[in-house]
């Protein structure tokens, strides 16, 4: 006998592959009362089951094995001992997106006559489980609320507040695989979860509810020590409270220039307590660039490191002013730890708004702008990344990355719903970065690209001296990571590293994995879950693959407008990241450069990034940039400025390499060796000062 039933769901076949595949959900097909493992193989060809089926009152059954698997499409089959049977699901994609689901189910007991009048009475029977069981598939994918809540006794925080939500299954399997939706003590989710009804989806959430379910476990190692969740959730309070009797209120901003150490999390959270906003500023800012800044966004207060008093005395003028790292005796304002000290540990009443972020573009165009975004109202942004990036719930990361920075800053709020232990250190070093992972046993390092190509220069006796296996993953973004620094960190220290490329305006684009990093070196990877990537041209028509344009972005967390006023171009509810490139086939993202930095020399048009990359191949060659200048001829001309390596080559040398390789429009006439780059706290070259550089030296020239 052959049943047959057919259903359309609203889901990818990668989707609903992951669910049919799955032996927990095997178990619950109507008509199944059991699908247990035998063996080893959980999943994939060879695995093996034992299969009980109920059909009207008898129970029967067999030891079945896989015997096709061709992710995302066909999964089959076949008995090995006892009724002799087989089955199939079978996905395919249809052109509106959605998938067509068909599952199948033949079999044929044994007793001639008998035997296939049974078959025929049972076939209706067996048809209405496979009707139902599709139902059940279609309802769990596309995310029914109810039939999901019956499939968990206990699930956790993340899990519930998923459901709330309706984010559906793919969330569901994402947060599961992270180690977030798992059964605990009913008491402690069910606390974190009227938490979150509390004080919404923020970072006073995050440190009250991990309070709630791991109190006396590390939530931050820095240079000063360790602190538990409790006591992290308890010094916040106190801290607020403190602010609050300071006159710092629900609707005020505090702008907060910080290393990564703990009074940067803890002001963080204690703003989020009194819903104040939080104003980032970026440790390498020059003292006018400061004081413009302040001036423009007017924060009430403002949080500082005592190595930066110096830099902020006009712009700490007429605001209060606080102290977090302490480097002398005698203090001049009100540091973080008394006001801990003196604050009441009582919990603050949640704000009626919860408090934004501020975080600045990098300013190396021009003066920084503020980034405003309101916290995620929903887990998809989590859910986008960590379907990428394979992170762990409650395992240790250390966060390299700035802090105030959008990427550092993302993994502390991921962190947050992970229920992370952050392992800082206030100052980035490429050996101590090692040495701390080890000592900890890291599991994920997030990092910009400089830093990782900063590890690789480390001499290798330095580099093999510490023991790093316990890393997961390395995220970097932030800046340009080379093809060529990506492939030798991974086949020095694993497939573990992960590149994300975005913006503070878009937040994310594109995500590359170990395995795109190796099929296409250089890549910036594909979109990932709820992002949509597209390339416009100059008159707003999307491009085919291979055709270089503009780069648009939609996903959940665009920034809302620049605090000053303006906004980054928009077509089709699509963002502007200010870059241009192309997709390729398997719609991987080629970044070739900001659309501002196209250099027109002798009418044909030429982006730094190729040429850059090319050059940092060659190995005389550790560091490059290239910038467009005038040139009475050629309109524009290509300058190169070259950190030698090994070796000096020399100008001729460089030329004839970019010559064998590129068009000759795209060979630098002029370049220049220095000792290093200007680059900011995440690694982008400062080409401003370079262009600046070369405009004074072409004036002395003329003198």
């Amino acid at each position: 006998m052959r049943v047959e039933q057919t259903t359309i769901v609203n889901a990818t076949c990668e989707e609903i592959w992951d669910l049919i595949t799955d032996p927990e959900f095997l178990e619950r097909l109507a008509g199944v009362t059991r699908w247990e493992v035998q063996g080893r193989k959980r999943r994939g060809l060879g695995a093996r089951y034992l299969m009980r089926l109920q059909v009207g009152s008898a129970q029967v059954g067999s030891l079945i094995e896989v015997v096709e698997w061709d992710p995302p499409g066909d999964f089959a089959w076949t008995s090995v001992t006892g009724l002799d049977q087989r089955g199939r699901f079978r996905l395919r994609a249809q052109e509106d997106g959605t998938t067509k689901v068909t599952f199948r189910l033949s079999y044929q007991a044994p007793g001639g006559l008998l035997a296939t009048i049974s078959d025929r009475v049972a076939a209706p029977m067996v048809r209405g489980d496979l009707k139902e069981s599709l139902e059940r598939l279609k309802r769990e994918v596309e995310g029914d609320e109810e039939d999901m809540g019956e499939q968990s006794d206990t699930p956790g925080l993340i899990g519930r507040a998923r459901m709330s939500v309706g984010q559906g299954l793919y969330s569901a399997k994402t947060l599961a695989r992270a180690g977030l939706i798992r059964p605990e003590r009913p008491d402690r989710p069910i606390r974190a979860l009227r938490t979150m009804q509390k004080w919404g989806m923020t970072p006073a959430a995050g440190y009250q509810a991990s309070a709630a379910r791991y109190p006396n476990e590390d939530a931050i190692i820095d240079e000063l020590g360790r602190l538990t969740f409790k006591e992290v959730n308890e010094r916040t309070n106190r801290l607020a409270n403190a602010w609050s009797d300071a006159g710092l209120l629900e609707g005020d901003e505090v702008a907060i220039m910080c290393r990564n150490h703990r009074y940067f999390i803890e002001a963080t959270v204690a703003a989020s307590k009194l819903g104040v906003t939080c104003l980032y500023l970026n440790t390498q800012f020059a003292g006018p660039q400061l004081t413009e800044v302040v001036e423009r966004e007017k924060p009430k207060a403002i949080l500082y490191d005592e190595e930066f008093a110096e830099l902020l005395e006009d712009a700490g003028k007429r605001r209060k002013r606080f102290i977090g790292w302490v480097e002398s005796d005698n203090p001049s304002d009100p540091t973080i730890e008394s006001l801990i000290e003196q604050g009441d540990p009582e919990e603050p009443v949640p704000p009626e708004e919860t408090g934004r972020v501020v975080i600045l573009t990098s300013g190396t165009t021009g003066t920084p702008k503020g980034a405003s975004r309101s916290q995620p109202e929903t887990i998809g942004p989590a859910v986008a990344l960590l379907s990428k990036i394979p992170l762990r719930a409650r395992e240790k990361t250390m966060i390299a990355a700035p802090l105030f920075h959008s990427w550092g800053f993302a993994h502390f709020t991921l962190g947050l719903m992970l229920g992370s232990t952050y392992v800082l250190r206030r100052k980035f070093s490429p050996e101590g970065t090692l040495q701390a992972v080890a000592e900890h046993q890291c599991t994920s390092c997030p990092m910009v690209p400089v830093m990782v190509q900063r590890i690789m220069d480390l001499p290798e006796e330095t580099r093999t001296k510490y023991d790093t296996s316990s890393l997961r993953t390395v995220p970097l973004s932030g800046s340009a990571l080379p093809g060529e620094v990506a492939t030798k960190f991974m086949d020095e220290f694993g497939e573990i590293l992960y590149n994300l490329y975005g913006s503070t305006e878009v937040a994310w684009a594109s995500i590359a994995t170990p395995a795109d990093l190796r099929a296409a070196p250089g890549t910036a990877g594909a979109a990932p879950r709820g992002t949509i990537l597209k390339i416009y041209d100059e008159n707003g028509k999307e491009l085919a693959p291979g055709e270089d344009g503009k780069i648009f972005v939609g996903n959940e967390m665009l920034f809302e407008g620049y605090t000053g006023g303006g906004n980054k171009e928009v077509i089709d509810g699509l963002m502007a990241t200010g870059d241009v490139g192309h997709l390729d086939s398997e719609g991987r993202l080629f970044v070739s450069g900001r659309d501002d930095e196209m250099i027109v020399s002798g009418g044909e048009n030429v982006f730094p990034r190729e040429v850059e990359d090319l050059l940092a191949k060659h190995p005389k060659v550790n560091d490059v940039a290239i910038i467009g200048v005038e040139d009475e001829e050629w309109g524009q001309r290509l300058k190169a400025f070259v950190v030698a390596g090994n070796g000096k080559p020399s100008e001729d040398e460089l030329k004839k390499y970019v010559k064998s390789n590129l068009a000759s429009y795209k060979v630098p006439r002029e370049v220049e060796f220095i000792d290093e780059l200007p680059r900011n706290a995440t690694g982008k070259v400062l080409k401003k000062e370079l262009e600046e550089q070369h405009e004074e030296e072409a004036e002395k020239a003329k003198s």
